[in-house]
């Protein structure tokens, strides 16, 4: 574990007065947290969900921690390329710019399901739905000094992980755990090919960060024994879901951060801890196939950056 002066926590979040964050998925768990966080420092957090009901039930959370929190809600199913345009029209009416859109809504380990559009569900929730909605909020950010896009990825982007280009969204056979590898790697090759886009002309950067091993919801999909030896072992490798928010809180307040960077827990094999710079797969960093998977993406999503 890191002495105490590396540990980064809530406290070290700078004023946030004047700065629009999107926090996807925050009406549970991580993205719960970095918006209540994120509000308490003063930002205006635009909490982007699926479920409208949840939404306003997290948003009454906060405002009990901070009664002045500037809080609005958003309807965003990134399981649908068509409720990702309209929550883009939405913002883009309602914000004539944002500071921070943090990545962070996701699935894990789901049963074989598709998406609206045909995705494979892991691979279109937490890949093509969040490139989707970045690069039709980019241009609202490339103005801003200090803009960030932080997008959440995990410690699964090293289990069996790989993009597999020849059946993408796993028609011809379905593993769980390999598909959750492939969006989570997905993950960090759009932070990396979106940072390096970026670099040449803009200041606003691209950050990765992950939770490690962090008590959410998005357990839920293990199975019987599995389920059961998480449990078995959660108060060992887990952390709350107000630590485990800590590493993408880092990536997307700290004045020190540089675009292309990732953030995870310090301590226990990057299960838990205080955030730090860690180290991605030596595959996250393959730059042609970053530039395969963008391409791809643009194909899936019809959408294009503004970069």
């Amino acid at each position: 574990m890191a002495s105490t002066t590396d540990r980064w926590t809530e406290q070290n979040i700078p004023a946030q007065d004047g700065r629009v964050a999107v926090v996807t998925g925050a009406n549970s768990g991580l993205g719960l947290e970095t918006a209540r966080a994120l509000a308490e420092q003063g930002a205006h957090v635009v909490l982007a969900v699926r479920n409208l009901d949840k939404g306003r039930e997290a948003l009454a959370g906060i405002r009990e921690s901070a009664p002045g929190a500037k809080l609005s809600l958003q309807r965003l199913d990134l399981a649908s390329l068509k409720s990702v345009r309209a929550a883009a029209d939405e913002l883009r009416a309602a914000h004539p710019k944002i500071d921070l859109l943090i990545n962070n809504a996701g699935v894990m380990y789901t049963p074989r399901q598709k998406t609206e559009d045909g995705f494979d569900m892991q691979f279109g929730v937490n890949h093509l739905g969040h490139f989707a909605l970045t690069g039709l909020l980019l241009d609202l950010m490339l103005p801003v000094p200090g803009s960030r896009v932080v997008t959440v990825s995990s410690v699964g982007h090293r289990i069996r992980a790989d993009i597999h280009f020849d059946d993408l969204q796993f028609d011809r056979s379905y593993n769980r755990v390999v598909a959750y590898g492939q969006a989570k790697l997905a993950n960090l090759m759009f932070t990396y090919e979106l940072q390096r886009r970026l670099a040449p002309y803009h200041s606003t950067i691209a950050a990765a960060a992950h939770p490690g091993t962090a008590d959410t919801e998005l357990s839920q999909n293990l199975s019987g024994l599995v389920r059961k030896g998480a449990d078995l072992l959660q108060p060992l490798f887990s952390q709350p879901a107000s630590v485990g928010a800590l590493p993408t809180l880092r990536a997307a307040t700290d004045p020190a951060v540089t675009g292309g960077q990732y953030y995870g827990p310090n301590g226990m094999g990057g299960t838990r801890g205080y955030p730090e710079v860690v180290a991605s797969s030596k595959k996250s960093h393959d730059t042609a196939l970053q530039q395969r998977l963008w391409a791809v993406s643009q194909q899936l999503t019809d959408v294009t950056f503004p970069v």
